[in-house]
């Protein structure tokens, strides 16, 4: 991942800056992300995002996650730093990483099944530990129920 300047703009007698940095992603496999991102004092911001081959919507939601690490060490503003709190750049929690396909489905079961005993709520359970939206965790589930792990919603007469 390269992180480069772009350009910056001090406003008010260099009170207040706001600046843009060229970010580029590339993938062993060839693919490559290219964004252009804001940087002010109210936050970050993405203006721009050209993909090869195209994003997924789960992966554009996750590109802030990805970027965010070194856009901020560019800014000079880790993590770690006071800065940050001062210029009103909070660090957003990174999806957890979560198996797909059938491994990623028996967890998924687990999570379900572990909420229904506690007695909480089960689809939230599975959003918590996905870091995934209610649509998608609600579309996790019921693969779940297809593969078996879950008895079936309704049964049928």
């Amino acid at each position: 991942m390269s992180v480069r300047p772009a350009w910056e703009v001090q406003e008010h007698e260099g009170s207040a800056t706001t600046a843009w940095f060229d970010v580029r992603l590339a993938f062993t496999d060839g693919a490559c992300v290219d964004v252009l991102a804001v940087v002010t004092h109210a936050g970050v911001s993405i203006e721009d995002v050209r993909a090869q081959p195209a994003l997924s919507l789960d992966d554009l939601a996750a590109l802030a996650d990805w970027i965010e690490g070194p856009l901020f060490e560019a800014c000079g503003d880790g993590p770690a730093n006071a800065g940050e709190a001062e210029a009103g750049l909070r660090p957003r929690r990174a999806r957890p990483a979560w198996p797909r396909g059938v491994e990623g489905r028996w967890l998924v079961s687990e999570e379900y099944r572990a909420a229904q005993e506690e007695g909480a709520d089960p689809v939230l359970a599975v959003m918590c530990a996905t870091g995934h939206s209610r649509r998608r965790s609600l579309r996790l589930i019921s693969q779940a129920r297809d593969a078996g792990f879950l008895t079936p919603r309704h049964a049928r007469r």
